[in-house]
């Protein structure tokens, strides 16, 4: 007699794959292979991640397996992999990325290493235990929870995208979506990355604030160093130009003085979805400063539907070994992280103008910086499948999830979101004390067996035939 199956046992399933050590023994081996792809002598370990790991696990589970070349020269692939069992099904394309920053082990804490898995309490360490190969496997391992409840079918289409440049910025991606739409053609994108931001509630995220970088210069062209006692006060001093320029961006309290830069109003459903939103204290993590940025705004609405400006980098002489000498040339790396409802095609042309009204023409603005930048994106939250979703891991928890407009940070949901013309969520499992980019990067057991339950529950779910596509 044909097992039928149910929604808890693919739960349960889920569950076991944790406390069976299957789902840790596929990340151990992950982990184990050093994908650092802001490492050119790296992009080996990028292929072997791709052919020697991804695509026979994902040929075990049923899927069909390509890889494609990234389209910039030097870059990664990307792996697709694709289980169709009726074109009138619904089809989920699941997004990980399987590339890590760099791993600088000597700064990892005695007794941790970044390419293997160690274990303390409900903490597990490794570089990617987080960001991401945790997550991806994750979303592996609930699939076939679902396929081994279901007697060897999903009920469903289902697709995986994992590339090994999202540490870059995702170089190449835009044009592998465009040149591959149809092998990616879905009706829901599910992406797994990112921290959650509640231990007693799942996340859901809509989108992403997008990035923009550059370069303030302040270059006056002299040779050989000025002595600062002879030169001093009468020669200009980059560094003090730079500075000023700087100034007029924001304010002593970093509110944005560039009217072009700010959204006209938060729009009423985002402040909404930030007003629900619950949010841990995480112990080591400071506090916000209620004083700093836009007044009026929360806290969620600062870093979730405002525009902010930052100063990554400064520097002008030689902070190394300062010297006797008026500085000549001085130069900051900015970053403006910023909502779709102000268009990335205007921050540097407002900016441009701000400069020149205040008399700083001689600042140069660069834009090549070398790396992609991630444009804003943001899924209605009133969206079917949003909803859909939403009510799936309520039945499952029994708490409705954190809904927010967007992550605060960047990802490539616009490149999904305007490729595929589809409905872009995230589905974190990751907490906001990990130290995704640090040393000691580490993910929360609880958090992650409780994940492959949830996204299990939502495989299922997408099975039963009641989606918004039915």
């Amino acid at each position: 007699m044909k097992n039928e199956g149910s929604r808890d046992g693919a739960i349960a399933r889920a569950h076991d794959r944790m406390d069976s050590g299957v789902y840790l023994e596929e990340l151990a081996r992950r982990v184990a292979i050093p994908t650092e792809s802001q490492v050119p002598e790296r992009a080996d370990e990028l292929y072997r991640y791709q052919k020697e790991e991804m695509a026979p696990a994902f040929e075990a589970l049923g899927f069909e397996t390509t890889l494609l070349e990234n389209p910039v020269a030097g870059r990664g692939p990307s792996l697709v992999a694709c289980r169709i069992e009726d074109e009138s099904l619904p089809t989920v394309l699941v997004y990980g990325h399987g590339d890590v920053v760099r791993s600088v082990q000597s700064e990892w804490r005695e007794g941790l290493e970044a390419y293997a898995l160690t274990f303390e309490g409900d903490k597990i360490y490794g570089r990617g235990v987080v960001d991401n190969k945790g997550q991806h496997t994750l979303a592996m391992n609930a699939m076939a929870a679902v396929l081994e409840e279901r007697d060897g079918k999903l009920g469903f289409n289902a697709k995986f995208i994992i590339e090994t440049g999202e540490e870059q910025g995702s170089p190449g991606l835009n044009q592998m979506i465009q040149e591959n739409a149809d092998l990616l053609a879905c009706d829901m994108f599910l992406g797994f990355d990112g921290p959650r931001k509640s231990s007693d509630r799942m996340d859901l995220n809509l989108g992403c604030r997008g990035g923009v970088f550059f370069d303030l210069i302040v270059d006056l062209n002299r040779s050989g160093g000025m002595h600062s006692g002879h030169w001093g006060g009468v020669l200009p001093d980059a560094g003090i130009q730079l500075a000023h320029a700087i100034a007029t961006i924001t304010d002593a309290q970093g509110r944005i003085q560039i009217d072009e830069w700010l959204p006209k109003e938060v729009p009423a459903s985002v402040s909404k979805a930030c007003a629900e939103v619950v949010a841990d204290t995480v112990e080591g993590l400071p506090d916000p400063d209620p004083n700093w940025g836009q007044p009026g705004l929360s806290v969620r609405e600062k870093t979730l539907a405002w525009t902010s400006f930052i100063i990554l980098a400064y520097s002008t002489g030689n902070p190394d070994n300062p010297v006797n000498s008026v500085p000549s040339y001085a130069k900051a790396r900015c970053q403006i992280r910023h909502t779709v409802d102000v268009g990335r095609d205007i921050f540097i042309p407002a900016l441009r103008k701000h400069l020149d009204d205040h008399g700083l023409d001689y600042v140069e603005i660069n834009t090549d910086v070398g790396r992609e930048q991630f444009p804003a994106s943001r899924t209605d939250p009133d969206d079917p499948w949003v909803q859909w979703i939403k009510e799936s891991i309520e039945i499952t928890t029994g708490t409705g999830p954190n809904l927010t407009p967007g992550s605060s940070g960047s990802n490539p949901s616009e490149l999904f979101k305007a490729g595929l013309d589809t409905p872009v969520i995230w589905m974190p499992h990751s907490y906001s004390g990990c130290n995704q980019h640090g040393p000691d990067e580490h993910g929360l057991k609880s958090y992650l067996r409780e994940g492959l339950g949830v996204a299990a529950a939502v495989f299922w779910d997408l099975g039963e035939g009641k989606t918004p596509k039915a």
